[in-house]
């Protein structure tokens, strides 16, 4: 076999389309050359594309099908939204089509057909995705209800413009009802009916989302998530992860990144804060995260004692 002509630069590496190859000027020869990987009907990739981002990799595989849209996990994964690692090969795609659509039977795509409102397709990053709400309530398919209220929680945050690059929520908890409401009899809806009643605006992780369902079924009072510590005298200061303004208790979830060592001299400085303000600090970390949190939620429990809370009161 002879040794084919390098592809152009901008097909390399990643799957593209015989459109995309024809616009190209790759030749029908080259297309059919063996050094190409069969990718499908009308796609094809030369070399591995592990090192394209995922909008990048699932694009043809929307293109050569009629009214297809990322959907369930992919979505997920292109909004961002937190889900449990799914055992599903690193090269499959979930996409939806209206019902009432010819079945489509390709590899590398697992297909769903279910009502789908044209108003529940956005486009993200140049290619066709059901929205957050949309990917939320399919997903109600696929995770508990805990999980859920995790992604419900990140879709209704409020975003940090300067870390995020925007500043607006994904969509709000009203977009999340009428996603329910108009889609009755759709597999999950009971656990999405459950976990609408759970998400909160202001946590900033999935991990932040499950140690507050821990501490309430632990039954202890819903904490407030980031709202900044304000004195007498009217000073703002930082925003506590969680908090219970009443008895000047802030709980930190601190993440793996918290081990950098400027982020180690960072809280030690809040700490410090906390110490001046009069306010006891709850430091959460992964280990008290385990047997359901309920070791995180017995050092909140410790702390509110302390600070005279008391059951029933």
């Amino acid at each position: 076999m002879k040794t084919p002509h390098p592809l152009p630069e901008e097909l390399r590496g990643r799957p593209f389309t015989l459109v995309d190859a024809s616009v190209a000027g790759v030749s029908p020869r080259r297309w059919r050359h063996g050094s190409l990987t069969y990718r499908g009907r009308g796609i094809r990739v030369e070399g591995t594309t592990t090192a394209f981002p995922l909008s990048v990799r699932v694009r043809p595989f929307i293109e050569v099908n009629e009214l297809c849209a990322a959907s369930h996990v992919t979505a997920a994964e292109l909004h961002s939204l937190p889900q449990r690692r799914q055992d599903e090969a690193y090269d499959d795609y979930h996409l939806i089509r209206p019902e009432g659509a010819a079945h489509l039977d390709r590899p590398h795509v697992i297909v769903h057909r279910m009502k789908l409102f044209e108003d529940e397709v956005a486009t993200l990053n140049g290619i066709p995705v059901t929205t957050p709400a949309r990917t939320w309530l399919d997903m109600a398919e696929l995770l508990s209800v805990d999980e859920i209220v995790a992604m419900g929680d990140a879709c209704v945050r409020a975003p940090r413009p300067d870390f995020e690059g925007r500043d607006l929520p994904l969509c709000s908890i009203w977009d999340l009802q009428r996603t329910i409401d108009r889609h009755r009899g759709k597999r999950g809806l009971r656990k999405a009916k459950e976990a609408l009643e759970l998400i909160r605006v202001g946590s900033d992780s999935a991990q932040e989302t499950m140690l507050r369902l821990a501490i309430v079924r632990a039954g202890l009072p819903e904490p407030e998530l980031n709202v900044p510590i304000v004195t007498e005298d009217g000073v703002r200061h930082h925003e506590p992860d969680m908090s219970y303004r009443k008895y000047r208790i802030g709980i930190e979830y601190e993440g793996e990144h918290h081990g950098d060592e400027s982020q180690i001299a960072r809280d030690i400085t809040r700490s410090e804060r906390y110490a001046a303000l009069g306010w006891a600090e709850v430091r959460i970390s992964k280990r008290h995260m385990v047997n359901d949190a309920k070791p995180a939620a017995a050092k909140v429990l410790v702390a509110l004692a302390q600070a005279g809370w008391r059951r029933g009161s």
